[in-house]
């Protein structure tokens, strides 16, 4: 999973390499670095 650290903070909807499900990511970046992140089946 790559993500995008010149956004602050961001959620989407990804599709699993392996299986196809969905899965919601959501995660905050601050001073560069991710501050904050959460996937779970969505």
């Amino acid at each position: 999973m790559v993500l995008d650290l010149s956004v602050g903070t961001q959620t989407y909807v990804e599709d699993c390499e392996v299986c196809c499900a969905p899965i919601a990511v959501t995660y905050a970046v601050e001073d560069g670095g991710i501050a904050a992140f959460c996937a779970s089946a969505g």
